[in-house]
């Protein structure tokens, strides 16, 4: 049965495989395989009966091994007759990375960063054309290689990889040379290129799933789209190239560009799961958002009529619905339902569409003269009401208390608690696992030594800060339900809120630095300054957090006794540490030997050494108080505005 089924799948694969000359290496390799798996189920069932019996495990052994060969054989051959296929997939990975390589140079295009050439374009203008009509052979190769062997496939494969790479360089080349004022003609012509690299993809998928198929196959069909679909990219960029430098019409080439863009990502939704990244209800919601900050750039430009306004709305445009797209196909991924899939996916080509439909509009309207305030106000109606339902699958897709609108303050102070927190606690962790140095000879009857001393009142610390952080997150969460806190008023919220998480980073910061020096103190080499600086900085930052939660909180309230009574720990732990440190003999300073010479001039040069050390010494004191005393007052001022903030 086994070397039944074998059989039956290795001829189907023969069957597949389109070049004649590489069936013959295939069934041989499967006539070799035959016997080995005969020999290896007999084998196995005496060996069974007999568990026992060397022989026969030494023989089963050697029939897997045999069995082994002849799979790997099989497999060589499988590689060896689909080279073609290989190579296919291949140039599909290196087109992934060409088209990123566009993307990153049309970034550095939108922050008028790309790097000037100093040539002029035309230098460029008819290496990009040549390059690009050669890619239309190369089109044609691909689909004859359909119907041919796998030799002629990988060749026309590997030759569509080679020029599609040497086309991305020359239009780089070519927006290099552009004026850094023509921004947006340099991504108009990197999106012209990206759409050529884009269909090319696709047309080396079809050319691979129609390879040896009949000419009735439906994958005929797809491979001649794909291949109508690539002509019209190339002949876009054609056009782009040719009148890059024309100001009078790079807005309504842009407006053409980015109308057949849309059109082929919408074509490109139907198959939902490919190539799409997971997005969740808050990314779905801010793609939305782009697109209607995109349509108020379109009615602008449409009003003005102006080419380089047009052209800035047409790439716009095109960018915010093509990210929109990409995320509605990742959100529907997560969606619950069947049923809600299919609407986040149709609300999102709804949108497209009406969007597709205004850029439709302008560029018929622009050719005529200007486009009408009416109508580009109506069109604009359209597409908002599309959001508006693009938004509520967002909505719809949410699970509860889960879900949160990322730009609130309130999550965003709660999000910077719990991480101050979590921070905390992973140094507490770390804090944990450190024990006090191995004593030599007899040990000394003391309930705590210094080492034990100064640890545990570290973990005492970075427990209640811990504890402090947590509650004041709890705090947080309450403020906002009883409605102290609010969103309706951003601005005075988000001063709020930056105070709230400043004070939970310098706590989180304070305990990591505590935690430090209370390593060294482990480690032998204890510092009384940094040790005391650091639980006094733990208390200080405590402080203020408290006052921070405090300014919108009850005072009455459960959590606000609960936060008092964390801080307060907090602060005896401090007090301990400090203590521990204070009266630890081994900060006790050592008595220095100073030896003096006879001689006056070496009791002079002694003491004026020593006086220039003191003086040093007393301005870098000076220096720290300077610079405690503008933080300090940093702090305070950045509290008295919370506290302004409340009170108006």
């Amino acid at each position: 049965a086994v070397v039944s089924t074998q059989s039956g799948i290795t001829a189907g694969n023969v069957r597949q495989c389109a070049d004649s000359q590489g069936t013959e290496p295939l069934r041989d390799a499967t006539d070799k395989l035959a016997n080995p798996c005969s020999e290896l189920v007999k084998t196995s069932a005496t060996v069974q009966s007999n568990p026992k019996d060397s022989i026969s495990r030494r023989e089963l052994s050697e029939h897997a091994k045999g069995v082994a060969h002849g799979v790997h054989a099989i497999l060589q051959s499988l590689q060896q007759s689909s080279q073609g296929t290989q190579a296919c997939i291949d140039t599909i990975n290196s087109i992934v990375g060409i088209t990123g390589d566009l993307e990153t140079m049309q970034m550095f295009a939108r922050t008028g960063a790309l790097e000037n050439t100093g040539e002029p374009f035309s230098n460029h203008r008819e290496n990009i054309l040549g390059t690009a009509k050669k890619l239309v052979e190369n089109t044609k190769q691909l689909v004859a290689g359909a119907a041919a062997d796998q030799a002629q496939l990988k060749q026309a494969a590997l030759a569509a990889q080679t020029t599609i790479s040497n086309l991305a360089d020359a239009v780089k080349r070519g927006a290099g040379a552009l004026s850094i004022d023509d921004v947006e003609t340099q991504v108009m012509l990197l999106n012209a290129c990206m759409d050529v690299a884009k269909a090319l993809s696709g047309l080396i998928d079809s050319t691979k799933d129609a390879c040896g198929k009949s000419s009735e196959h439906d994958t005929m069909d797809n491979l001649k789209s794909s291949a109508k679909e690539m002509v019209q990219s190339v002949s876009s960029l054609l056009k782009t190239v040719k009148s890059a430098e024309d100001k009078a019409s790079r807005g309504t080439r842009a407006l053409e560009i980015a109308v057949d863009a849309v059109s082929s990502d919408i074509k490109a939704l139907d198959n939902a799961s490919a190539g799409a990244a997971s997005a969740s209800p808050e990314d779905l919601i801010r793609a939305a958002k782009e697109i209607t900050i995109a349509t108020t750039k379109a009615v602008a430009a449409g009003n003005t009529a102006k080419q380089d306004d047009i052209a800035a709305a047409g790439n716009m445009g095109r960018k915010a619905i093509t990210d929109m797209l990409n995320t509605c196909k990742g959100a529907s991924n997560n969606a619950e339902s069947e049923a809600l899939k299919l609407k986040v996916l149709q609300a999102g080509r709804s949108t497209s569409m009406a969007y597709r439909d205004m850029l439709e509009y302008m560029c018929e309207s622009l050719s005529a003269g200007q486009p009408e305030n009416s109508q580009l106000i109506e069109y604009s109606k359209k597409i908002a009401e599309s959001v508006k339902n693009l938004i509520g699958c967002a909505e719809e897709m949410k699970t509860g208390a889960d879900w949160v609108n990322p730009d609130d303050p309130n999550v965003i102070a709660e999000n910077e608690l719990l991480n101050a927190a979590a921070s905390i606690e992973a140094a507490a962790k770390k804090l944990s696992m450190l024990q006090p140095r191995k004593k030599t000879g007899k040990k000394v009857d003391e309930s705590l030594n210094f080492e034990e001393q100064i640890l545990e009142a570290a973990k005492a610390i970075a427990g209640a800060t811990s504890a402090l952080v947590r509650v004041a997150s709890a705090t947080q969460r309450e403020l906002a339900r009883q409605g102290r806190v609010t969103t309706t008023n951003l601005d005075k919220e988000s001063i709020w809120s930056e105070g709230l998480v400043g004070a939970a980073r310098m706590v989180a910061a304070a305990t990591s630095t505590l935690c430090e020096a209370a390593n060294a103190a482990v480690q032998g080499n204890a510092s009384e300054e940094k040790l005391i600086a650091s639980a006094k900085g733990v208390a200080n930052s405590t402080a203020q957090l408290l006052m921070a939660c405090m300014v919108k909180a009850d005072q009455h309230s459960e959590n606000a006794q609960r936060l008092q009574t964390a801080g307060n720990k907090v602060k005896r732990a401090a007090d301990c540490l400090v203590k521990a440190a204070q009266s630890a003999s081994v900060f006790d300073e050592q008595e220095v030997e100073v030896s003096v010479q006879s001689s006056a001039v070496y009791a002079m040069a002694a003491e004026l050494q020593a006086q220039e050390e003191i003086l040093r010494r007393e301005r870098e004191l000076e220096q720290a108080r300077k610079q405690l005393a503008k933080i300090r007052h940093a702090q305070t001022y950045s509290f008295k505005k919370l506290q302004d903030n409340q009170d108006t």
